[in-house]
């Protein structure tokens, strides 16, 4: 999908000698790494005490009610003030969250809707990191770095989640969930720490607020609708992955389909995540700029082509390959589409438009899941995985041609 004069058109690797991304990087990671730890450690906590399957449910909630609530008014909030004190702030209140749940885990099951209580706190911090992570980072790295920094980002992030939830369980194991919130309150506070290194030297003068808050997401809200270029990207993603992910029919295809039991479900689920690693780090090294609506098109079609294999095969190492692929042409439309959104957006909007952006991918991820089980439920779960390829494909088409100039965009800095 990329060629060899495309590659060369930015510096290699010049995004790494940026002090304030790495520093912006590492404080990232740091946060990312609690958030994964803490997440698998308190499933296993709360399933060990209640051993209840709807209490896992209720731990999802907790989380996602507060951050779907709070995400509008937090993408006004970033827009109109200083966006590195208040991704500080919200890490501060997820360190004090790990620090709760710390003191909490004494408490056996006594502390479980304790832990639901932080959980809606942790919830409401996520409102505005999310966001004002996506707001800040063109803020530190110059414009034409935008698109190699959020390959780098995309990667890491990537990267933390597969080895987050693999390390917290290790933890758990040496200390129980005392000694997992500590090093996850450690990090958080650390990743606090890290922000005052990095140099936000890119950043628009604040424009004065007008009007109430209602009004000026209104504006947000306008302003993707007028430019087709956001509004596509941001929703092929979400009916892409709403309709055509896998993941929640995993368990089903590793002990029905493939035979494999949790050892290769475990494989099954590490090779999409092998495969946007990959990706993404081949892209934060050798990042193209040329013909990128088309290959968002592209690369959405293959993710829904390596569903269909998926759904369709019997033999292991082919299903793993195939997911190895779908994730590496998802890490291909991700580094895209965050790309295009910030090339299309400008500095001031940024807030809104992250966190209706944010809004959809989430949204596309819980729904997807749900999606995919009703239909398991409904048709079985190798008609509905065929279905759901079935249908990103479609997608593909259908806005191919409803966002004509979105797919015509040739380079990110046509999007501004």
């Amino acid at each position: 999908m990329t060629s060899p004069a495309s590659s060369a058109a930015l510096p290699l690797s010049s995004v790494y000698r940026h002090a304030g991304f790495v520093a912006f990087l590492a404080a990232r990671l740091m946060a990312v790494f609690a958030t994964q730890v803490q997440a698998v450690v308190v499933a296993w906590q709360v399933y060990d005490l209640t051993r209840q399957p709807l209490a896992l449910a209720y731990v999802g909630l907790a989380q996602f009610l507060p951050m779907l609530l709070l995400l509008l008014p937090a993408g006004d909030l970033i827009d109109r003030r200083s966006r590195k004190p208040i991704l500080a702030a919200s890490w501060a209140v997820s360190a004090l969250c790990s620090a709760l749940l710390w003191w909490l885990a004494g408490h056996g099951a006594a502390g479980v809707a304790g832990i639901y209580a932080v959980l809606v706190l942790f919830g409401c911090t996520r409102a505005f990191s999310g966001p004002t992570l996506s707001s800040l980072l063109p803020q530190i790295v110059p414009r034409g770095q935008l698109a190699q920094a959020v390959a780098a980002n995309s990667m890491l992030m990537r990267a933390a989640s597969i080895g987050g939830p693999f390390i917290g369980g290790v933890l758990y194991a040496l200390g129980g969930a005392a000694l997992a919130y500590a090093v996850c309150l450690a990090c958080f506070a650390l990743g606090a720490l890290l922000l005052a290194r990095v140099a936000v030297a890119h950043a628009a003068p604040l424009a004065p607020a007008l009007g109430t808050m209602r009004q000026r997401f209104g504006a947000g809200i306008r302003f993707i609708g007028s430019r087709p270029i956001i509004l596509g990207t941001i929703s092929l993603d979400l009916f892409a992955v709403l309709l055509g992910g896998v993941v929640a029919l995993l368990p089903i295809y590793a002990h029905e389909v493939l035979h494999v039991g949790p050892q290769g479900l475990g494989a099954l689920r590490s090779a999409m995540a092998i495969g946007e690693v990959g990706a993404g780090f081949y892209l934060s090294l050798r990042p193209f700029d040329r013909r990128v609506g088309r290959t968002m098109f592209v690369a959405v079609a293959v993710f829904g082509l390596a569903n269909l294999v998926f759904s369709l095969s019997t033999l292991f190492w082919l299903s793993f390959a195939a997911l190895m692929v779908a994730g590496a042409s998802d890490m291909v439309s991700v580094y895209i589409r965050g790309a295009l959104v910030q090339f299309s957006t400008p500095d001031e909007m940024r807030g809104r438009v992250n966190a209706v952006n944010m809004l959809f991918i989430g949204s596309s991820n819980e729904l997807g899941e749900f999606r995919a089980g009703t239909s398991a439920g409904w048709l079985g779960a190798v008609p509905a995985a065929v279905v759901g390829g079935l249908c990103t494909l479609g997608v593909v088409g259908l806005w191919a041609r409803a966002f004509p100039a979105l797919r015509r965009v040739d380079r990110f800095e046509e999007a501004g």
